[in-house]
């Protein structure tokens, strides 16, 4: 997690902790609002979909378009860019000890998951946004 807690920024969507706790599960909130981590190949959105679009599970906005997913096999879904930069909001994260870069909902500041840089992926971009099905909802 970033320095501060999640959402402190200014966000077109802002609830108080008890608002977020009622809007999500407790697994839910643990990853969208404190920036925790799903197990790895236990998400359900792991597996590609063939069409559609995710949005993000805390507010509803649109954030990645199914035809920027790929398989990474790295456990939890992958992306190799967000629907548009305005979508989602990148910060450096050094708590594990290394420098990653964390993604948030540039909606209302959730987390997301990270995004990784030249790892050689077949992609347009070699980005890898490993982002947790928890916090998302396919649509359509």
């Amino acid at each position: 997690m970033s320095n501060g807690p999640i959402g402190s920024g200014q966000y077109p969507i802002q609830l108080d902790e008890s608002a977020w706790r009622e809007r999500l599960t407790p697994e839910e909130y643990q990853v969208l609002r404190e920036g925790g981590t799903e197990r790895p190949f236990s998400g359900e959105y792991e597996e590609v979909r063939p069409a559609g679009t995710y949005a993000c599970r805390a507010c509803g906005a649109e954030l990645f378009r199914a035809a920027e997913q790929f398989d990474a096999h790295c456990g939890w879904p992958a992306f190799w860019a967000p629907r548009d930069n305005d979508a989602v909001e990148l910060l450096e994260d050094t708590s594990m000890g290394m420098r990653r870069v964390e993604v948030r909902c540039a909606n209302c500041g959730s987390h997301l998951g990270h995004v990784f840089e030249g790892e050689g992926f077949a992609t347009p971009t070699d980005d890898r946004y490993c982002i947790n099905s928890l916090s998302l909802v396919h649509e359509g």
